[in-house]
């Protein structure tokens, strides 16, 4: 694992894809763009929203996170770690449609948060271990 992190700083430039994947959106020039597979979306209080603002309207956002992920729409959920709001792994494949499923929970429905989308999708420097895959 040690390895890991040298070896993609090593294989990050030689990435290059077709010139309809690379480019101007990775942030790193000439790197593939994944097909988005999950987005990310982070949670946090509006400027200004009480802890009391929040909780009032927990119960229900509970109830319709729990739906969520048991129709399997949220993949993954934590608590962020500096206590700073929630974070979840969406299983869906644009940030159109994370943004579509956030704004039916309570929380978004009343104004209290604000929400930054992260589509995500494979690691693309992996393809450096199979060649045969860059075609």
């Amino acid at each position: 694992m040690k390895y890991m992190f040298p070896f993609l700083m090593a294989v990050l430039p030689a990435m290059s894809a077709s010139p309809s994947q690379s480019g101007s959106g990775s942030g790193v020039p000439g790197v593939a763009i994944p097909k988005t597979t999950a987005v990310l979306v982070l949670l946090t209080p509006k400027q200004g929203v009480s802890a009391q603002q929040i909780m009032a309207v927990i119960p229900d956002e509970i109830r319709e996170t729990v739906k969520l992920y048991l129709d399997g729409k949220i993949r993954e959920w934590y608590s962020r770690g500096d206590g700073n709001g929630v974070i979840f792994l969406l299983d869906v494949k644009t940030e159109e449609e994370a943004r579509a499923l956030m704004e039916t929970l309570p929380l978004a429905k009343q104004g209290l948060m604000d929400h930054e989308y992260i589509p995500v999708g494979p690691l693309m420097p992996l393809k450096a271990l199979n060649p045969g895959a860059l075609q």
